[in-house]
């Protein structure tokens, strides 16, 4: 049965004859129909009557409607209204425009705008790279999706997918101070996409591409690398990818193996595991078996998949052959980015000694974590109702925080392992322990760590590091205006 969850959670406006026990009454509904109850205000009294908001986390909408009935069902109780809370959250949206500048009057107007905005235009028409310093391209992103791949509930459209789209650029601003915006695309036509993410590029320093499905995504993405001058990264693959291998990392270190030696298989051929695959084997990793639907992939085997090719070439190296059930027999990791149950508890107790099992389908993983407990050293998932949670907050917004701070032009794999060496670095070698290999996503040093680690890798590739970006950047962040280069100061 599963657990009540603050996303099920919903408050109920109850009218109830005043008496000394009303509240506890209430209170014990809840209790006796396996409801957690986080909160009992009382919002209005008189000499006959309580009016009480009684909040409480559930299962889901069966379990609260049985809640209701039951509270309902107490003498002289009357359940005026129910809310639930995740929707009221939702209520016109989650994010707003907000001007970081104030016009107290007509000097502040003429500077803002016309006629003094005219002479910035004339600035970044005479050399288009300033828009990075004078406009919004300097610290923003565009989270771009077209609503076909939304995690846990499939093609559900543009619309739809808005809200995870929001709750993306609320992360990146909560935790990097990265202004990000959803544009939900009303088309799933590769090449229609691609045109848009061109057409709108000019205004941003950095695309997100969120929740479109592979294959396409694998060319979206590829094109818009190679077409476009700002960079490119889609956090089902990259995202994913970075924190794996962060977890994987300190997981390692708790179980004293190394990278290069283990036996590692990853369920699951899609876009997540096909960049795990690729950052694995850039970090070191040597013995990697990826099995799909169909079981291991192999060399010998034809595949009209470019990118499921890819991986059969360039994994698999005793050429393992069978199902998952049988490749996982004797491995010392299993990475799952697949779909749920497609272990049980006797396949985590033939793996090596000491396994490591990231079982990170969500909702269900691949593998019950209790039971993959009883044999495992080190589990993860992608939930936060169990310890390790592996998830890409951890690695988004300081990832672009880095790229926007150091003006990068593009992604490379390096800048992807020091993020994750970054993220991994956080939790000191004496703090480890099989409950604690990944930071918590509210932890303010990885996103600092992230960002730090990516400019440098952007600026040591780019040859030079970009004095001005870091003024600027500090600058902004400290809420103070840099000081104009004499260029500026000149016009």
């Amino acid at each position: 049965m599963a657990t009540p969850s603050p996303g099920h959670s919903i408050t109920y406006r109850v009218a109830a004859p005043a008496s000394f026990s009303a509240s506890t009454d209430l209170a014990a509904v809840i209790a006796d129909h396996g409801a957690a109850l986080t909160a009992l205000d009382v919002i209005e009294s008189t000499r006959s009557e309580l009016v009480v908001d009684v909040s409480c986390d559930t299962r889901g909408p069966d379990h609260a409607q049985e809640i209701e009935q039951a509270l309902a069902a107490l003498d002289g109780v009357d359940v005026r209204k129910s809310s639930d809370r995740t929707f009221l959250l939702h209520l016109g949206g989650k994010l707003e425009s907000t001007p970081t500048v104030t016009l107290k009057n007509r000097d502040d107007l003429s500077r803002a705008y016309t006629p003094g905005v005219a002479r910035v235009c004339q600035a970044i028409a005479e050399n288009p790279e300033d828009a990075r310093r004078l406009t919004i391209k300097r610290n923003t992103v565009a989270v771009v999706t077209d609503g076909s791949a939304v995690l846990g509930l499939g093609n559900i459209g543009p619309e739809a997918s808005m809200p995870v789209m929001e709750g993306k650029a609320v992360l990146f601003k909560q935790f990097a101070d990265v202004d990000a915006w959803p544009v939900a695309l009303d088309t799933q036509d590769t090449e229609e996409i691609i045109a848009v993410c061109k057409a709108i590029a000019p205004a941003y320093g950095g695309i997100n591409l969120e929740d479109i499905s592979a294959p396409r995504c694998f060319e979206i993405e590829a094109r818009l690398r190679d077409e476009l001058d700002i960079p490119v990264f889609h956090d089902d693959q990259h995202g994913t990818a970075i924190v794996t291998l962060a977890a994987l990392t300190n997981a390692l270190k708790v179980v004293e193996k190394q990278l290069s030696d283990v036996r590692i298989v990853v369920s699951g051929a899609g876009a997540a595991g096909h960049a795990i695959v690729k950052l694995l084997l850039a970090a070191g990793a040597h013995d990697v078996v990826v099995c799909g639907r169909s079981g291991a992939l192999t060399s010998a085997q034809e595949h009209a998949d470019p990118h499921r090719a890819w991986l059969a070439q360039h994994t698999n190296p005793r050429g393992v052959t069978g199902s998952l059930k049988e490749a996982v027999v004797g491995a010392d990791v299993f990475i799952g980015v697949s779909a749920p149950d497609l272990l049980d508890e006797a396949d985590i107790a033939a793996m090596a000694e000491g396994s490591i099992v990231f079982a990170m389908s969500n909702p269900d993983p691949e593998v019950d974590p209790a039971a993959a407990s009883r044999h495992a050293a080190v589990i993860a998932t992608g939930r936060s109702d169990y310890p390790n949670q592996i998830n890409n907050v951890l690695a988004f917004p300081g990832f672009f925080r880095g790229l926007l701070d150091a003006h990068c032009h593009d992604i490379t794999d390096e800048m992807l392992r020091v993020a994750a060496e970054a993220i991994a670095e956080t939790i000191a070698d004496d703090e480890l322990n099989a409950g604690h290999i990944i930071p918590s996503v509210f932890d303010p040093r990885v996103a600092t760590n992230v960002a730090e680690a990516v400019a440098g890798v952007a600026r040591q590739e780019a040859g030079s590091a970009e004095g001005s970006a870091d003024t600027d950047d500090a600058a902004r962040r400290n809420g103070r205006t840099a000081a104009p280069t004499s260029a500026e100061a000149a016009r």
